[in-house]
């Protein structure tokens, strides 16, 4: 349970749990995975495993 009510921020409109009016994720917990071949001590290291493409946003 998080006791800090942290929230996390999307700005990837075609996915179906993005609240795209906040730009805020609706999922309770999200999955992070490292890229595959990527060792560049940067952000694209990391991606949302979570994400799930929603046609009628598009």
């Amino acid at each position: 349970m998080m006791q800090n009510k942290q929230k996390i921020n999307c700005t990837v409109q075609s996915c179906a749990y993005n609240n795209c009016q906040e730009n805020q994720c609706t999922l309770k917990q999200i999955i992070v995975t490292p890229c595959q071949d990527c060792n560049t001590q940067k952000a694209d290291e990391s991606m949302c495993s979570s994400y799930k493409y929603n046609q009628e946003k598009q």
